[in-house]
C-alpha cells in the first residue's frame, strides 16, 4: 500500500487541529507542512515552539498521522553570501524541528539562474546550491533526516538537477521529484526526467493541469502570485485542475516509480495558496487518496 500525504499549500487557512481532523478522515496517511493558518514561516508558529512540541507529538500519535515533510522556503540562489548563510541556518532549524516532529525530510529550493547568465554564472549558482546542500546534509545526517531539493524553478529542468548532483556529496541529500514541473514547464517526458533523477528521488509531488490561453489575473490571484515569487524566485503559474482531470501523464510516472521500487510518499500539492481561484481544499483534497491508489493498482496490473 502506497503512503499518501497532502501539502498544506492546498489548505492555507487550516489550523493544526483541522489538519489532524480532516487528513485521516479523507484517507491520507500524513501531511507535508508548507504553511499553517496562513503562515509560511513554520519556525514562527506558536504550535511549533519548543514547549509545545511534546503536545504535537501526542496529537500525531493519537490521530495515527505522520508529518511526512517540512516544506521550507530555503533557497540558495541569493547572490549575497550573508543571505545564503541565513538560509543555511534556517534550513538547519527546520531539520531540528523535523527531528522533533518525526518528519523524515525537509524540502529546499535551488532555485534560478540569473537572467541571460553565461556558463560561468550558472556554475556559480551550481556551486552555491551544492555547497548549501552539502552543509545541510551534514546536519541532516547527524539528526537522521534527509534534505530534498525540489524540481522547481530552473532546477525543474532535469539536466541541471543531474549536473548539480555531480557536486552533491552528502548521502543525506536527495531530490523531491515534482512530477508535474519538468513535464509542464520544460516539456520533458517523464521517462527522460526519471532516467536522470532516479538515483536521487526520495519524495514526490503530484498535481494536474491543462494548457489554456493566458488570462488576466484577478486581484487576489495577482497578490498570491507576488507572494509566491517573493518566497520562490522560480515560481511558475499553471492552469491547475483536479487530479486526474487534466493532461498530466500520471500513469507514466507511476509506472516508472513502481518499476524502480520507489517506496516514498505520494504527496498532493494542490496550489490553492498561490492560485485562490482553484477549488477549495474540501473539494480537491479528498479526491486524491482514492485516485492515486487506483492509479497505483492499475499500473501494477499493467506490469
Amino acid at each position: 500500500m502506497i503512503r499518501v500525504c497532502f501539502s498544506t499549500l492546498g489548505c492555507p487557512d487550516w489550523t493544526w487541529q483541522k489538519i489532524l481532523d480532516s487528513g485521516p478522515a479523507a484517507g491520507f496517511d500524513g501531511v507535508e507542512i508548507r504553511l499553517l493558518a496562513g503562515e509560511t514561516d513554520l519556525l514562527a508558529r506558536p504550535e511549533f515552539q519548543p514547549s509545545e512540541l511534546p503536545r504535537r507529538r501526542t496529537d500525531l500519535a493519537n490521530a495515527g498521522f505522520e508529518v511526512a515533510v517540512l516544506a521550507s522556503s530555503v533557497r540558495f540562489d541569493y547572490p549575497d553570501a550573508a543571505e545564503r548563510k541565513r538560509q543555511l541556518e534556517t534550513g538547519r532549524a527546520y531539520l531540528r524541528l523535523a527531528a522533533e516532529l518525526g518528519a523524515p525530510m525537509v524540502r529546499v529550493f535551488g532555485d534560478v539562474f540569473p537572467d541571460q547568465a553565461d556558463e560561468a554564472a550558472r556554475q556559480t549558482i551550481l556551486d552555491q546550491v551544492s555547497d548549501g546542500l552539502n552543509q545541510l546534509g551534514e546536519t541532516a545526517a547527524e539528526l537522521g533526516r534527509t534534505v530534498v531539493i525540489e524540481t522547481h524553478g530552473d532546477f525543474a529542468a532535469s539536466a541541471w538537477m543531474d549536473r548539480l548532483f555531480q557536486q552533491v556529496t552528502s548521502p543525506a541529500v536527495g531530490v523531491l521529484w515534482d512530477t508535474h514541473h519538468p513535464w509542464r514547464f520544460y516539456g520533458e517526458d517523464p521517462a527522460e526526467t526519471f532516467a536522470r533523477l532516479q538515483p536521487y528521488v526520495r519524495h514526490t509531488h503530484w498535481k494536474d493541469s491543462v494548457a489554456r490561453p493566458q488570462q488576466e489575473l484577478k486581484e487576489d490571484s495577482r497578490q498570491a502570485e507576488e507572494q509566491a515569487r517573493s518566497l520562490m524566485s522560480g515560481h511558475k503559474p499553471a492552469d491547475y485542475v483536479l487530479f486526474g482531470g487534466g493532461e498530466f501523464p500520471a500513469l507514466d510516472c507511476m509506472q516508472l516509480l513502481q518499476r524502480a521500487g520507489y517506496d516514498g510518499w505520494y504527496s498532493l500539492e494542490w496550489e490553492k495558496a498561490w492560485h485562490p481561484e482553484i477549488e477549495d481544499p474540501e473539494v480537491a483534497l479528498p479526491l486524491f487518496p482514492t485516485k492515486i491508489r487506483q492509479l497505483a493498482r492499475f499500473a501494477a496490473a499493467l506490469s
